[in-house]
């Protein structure tokens, strides 16, 4: 079986498209709300309601997707309402079409992110799915990385001129969404969970095998740790009092992180997930003392290359390892569970890690990180046993 076969390449150029497009309004989008006249408590809302929307919506259309047994009608929807809502963006200023354009942005996210993934898994055999997935989380992290260069350039062509930048950032959405219309599928057969409500995806636990249920308290307490990256941005302007050093760091973060996903991938198919993942644990806790310590701008930028490193090594592992641990007829389900829960447990972490910061300062709210992130390698060493598939 070809290992990167053209399911996966597809997809994976996909995610390339659509990350350029989403990465190009990041750096833009609170510098466009504030000029509109949103106060930063209003900034703040409107990013935790769009969040809240993602994280809340990826575990009900996982498990929509394991019951109809199919992936691409999630995956088109999901990539169509991402690609329409950023020229949305620039049609009114008023800030309820704002936090609507936000809403569908996110809402698209957590249509197609668990039917995706499942459809990778379903392209891979458990001794080649930390290579697909490493494969996958390289080619959209290109697109992360490629999506603020752009509209660094964009911005310096044509100050303050959002509505272009916006509408221009459709354009790579909408390819994104015609990639997807080449790839077909069968049906797999239907979930084993009993229909239910908005919230019936969180009975997967009850059926989950017990290393899926072990691996995830593991996850989602370092979840609970890993805030917003914007937070590692905010402490780079600070240290630097460069907006352009900020947005270069986090250039540079993403492209360490995209070329060294599927090496490590290689890595962890040919010896082990779970050591592969430890090293990137330990690499986020070094990374959070670093940024804690007072850091200077070459320490920042040491920081930010260990970050890439680290985001190889877990982001894309966990799916594979996830997946390789799921129940073959629920496999959207349990990555919807799970990335519903992270994206929850990410959400409050910032909100801690804001609170710590205006209260006690940087220091400590990196400290604190850096603390719970050695716990949970500690966690993974003496509790987890490296993944075998489990069906």
């Amino acid at each position: 079986m070809k290992i990167i076969n053209r399911t996966v390449l597809v997809l994976s150029f996909v995610s390339l498209f659509a990350d350029v497009a989403s990465e190009m309004l990041y750096p833009i989008i609170p510098v466009y709300l504030k000029e509109i006249g949103f106060s930063v408590l209003l900034i703040g809302v409107l990013e935790g309601m769009a969040n809240f929307t993602a994280a809340i919506s990826k575990g009900y259309f996982g498990k929509r997707s394991d019951e109809s047994g199919l992936r691409l009608p999630f995956v088109k929807l999901g990539y169509f309402f991402s690609a329409v809502s950023k020229p949305m963006m620039a049609a009114f200023t008023y800030p309820l079409w704002i936090f609507f354009s936000r809403a569908v942005d996110r809402l698209g996210k957590g249509l197609r992110t668990a039917a995706r993934d499942a459809l990778l898994s379903q392209n891979a055999t458990p001794q080649t799915k930390a290579r697909v997935f490493g494969f996958h989380r390289a080619m959209d992290t290109f697109g992360a990385a490629i999506g603020p260069a752009l509209a660094l350039l964009l911005f310096v062509l044509y100050p303050k001129n959002y509505a272009l930048i916006f509408l221009l950032a459709g354009i790579p959405g909408l390819l994104s969404v015609a990639l997807v219309f080449l790839l077909k599928e069968k049906r797999q057969p239907s979930s084993t969970l009993n229909e239910g409500g908005f919230f019936s995806f969180f009975g997967y636990w009850r059926i989950a095998s017990s290393p899926y249920k072990k691996l995830v308290v593991g996850l989602l307490v370092l979840s609970l740790v890993n805030s917003s990256d914007v937070f590692l941005l905010l402490k780079t302007k600070e240290v630097t009092g460069d907006d352009r050093l900020a947005i270069g760091a986090y250039i540079f973060y993403n492209v360490v992180f995209a070329l060294v996903a599927y090496p490590l991938g290689v890595l962890a198919d040919r010896t082990k997930i779970r050591n592969v993942f430890l090293a990137g644990i330990l690499l986020f806790s070094t990374v959070y003392f670093l940024f804690a310590a007072s850091p200077s701008t070459p320490v920042i930028f040491l920081a930010f290359f260990l970050y890439g490193i680290y985001a190889a090594a877990v982001e894309g592992l966990a799916k594979a390892w996830i997946t390789n641990l799921s129940h073959n007829r629920n496999t959207a389900t349990a990555v919807g569970f799970y990335t519903s829960c992270e994206s929850l447990c990410t959400l409050l972490a910032s909100v801690v890690t804001g609170l710590l910061w205006q209260r006690f300062g940087s220091g400590l709210a990196f400290y604190v990180t850096a603390v719970v992130a050695l716990s949970v390698s500690l966690y993974f060493l003496l509790v987890i046993r490296s993944p075998a598939k489990e069906s």
